[in-house]
């Protein structure tokens, strides 16, 4: 771990106060690891406000496997992006429903873009992208 730097905040009580309760119940064990959580936190949102940043998501779709042809268009918008595609897992809900969570990696723009696709295909009941990072920068 890299040299630590002790510093100290002016804060509220009663903020700080509901900032120990939130972090209690999040599972941090100090208030040192929840501050050092949202300063990293922070830093993936910035780097997902450029477009040209190294980055890393996945993408949540829900949908029927019975309409027609739509898991065959999901599988082909992988196929073309095989490159940015990392991972897939496919999951069977129930006998007519599947999940299926596409990491992606790329630029931020690509990986926008990508999951656009992915979350725009005619069918798709729900589509998320959750941003995320591959760790280069973060301590």
């Amino acid at each position: 771990m890299a040299d630590l730097t002790r510093f100290g905040i002016s804060i509220d009580e009663q903020l700080l106060k509901r900032f120990d309760r939130l972090i209690e119940t999040q599972g941090h064990q100090n208030r040192s690891e929840a501050i050092r959580d949202l300063i990293r936190g922070a830093l993936v949102e910035d780097q997902w406000a450029r477009d040209d940043e190294q980055t890393v998501g996945t993408v949540t779709l829900v949908y029927d496997h019975h309409q027609r042809d739509l898991a065959d268009k999901l599988t082909e918008h992988q196929h073309i992006h095989h490159d940015a595609i990392i991972s897939t897992l496919h999951v069977h809900l129930d006998s007519h429903h599947c999940l299926e969570v596409v990491v992606i990696k790329g630029s931020t723009g690509e990986v926008r873009r990508l999951a656009a696709e992915l979350i725009g295909t005619k069918g798709v009941k729900h589509g998320k992208l959750v941003a995320s990072t591959t760790g280069k920068g973060l301590h």
